[in-house]
């Protein structure tokens, strides 16, 4: 990633856990949004912290985008139906569950080269997606 946050490439994770991510053989602290344009630091650390401004470059990227999936942290946490109403207005369909989930069914659509999107809280526990 670049001095921004900013990998230029949507790719698969390989691994989540210990606060942050491992893709493109690069390690990533924090939360990550997986987007058509790349993958990029997402500065949100909980779920509560998740509105129309975090989602920012989602809406931006909405006409690439058919489902944007949700990792809200080692828990399933509230979605606003007013956050929920604005993806459908910009036709996302929005998926939230925990990271771990999350993760594992972006890697499925992204290899099946599916409009995917997600947005990843990190989480402490550490696990290996293969």
């Amino acid at each position: 990633m670049d001095q921004k946050g900013h990998y230029p490439h949507q790719v698969s994770i390989d691994f989540y856990g210990n606060g942050g991510f491992r893709f493109a053989e690069m390690s990533h602290k924090g939360s990550l949004l997986c987007l058509p344009s790349g993958m990029h630091a997402w500065n949100i650390t909980n779920a509560d912290e998740i509105d129309a401004e975090a989602l920012k470059a989602v809406l931006e990227q909405a006409d690439n985008i058919d489902v944007l999936l949700l990792g809200t942290g080692t828990d399933i946490s509230f979605f606003s139906p007013e956050l929920r109403e604005l993806l459908r207005e910009h036709k996302i369909i929005v998926e939230a569950v925990g990271t771990g989930s999350a993760v594992r069914t972006y890697n499925i659509l992204f290899a099946e080269q599916r409009a995917i999107a997600a947005a990843l809280i990190s989480v402490e526990h550490a696990s290996s997606i293969k």
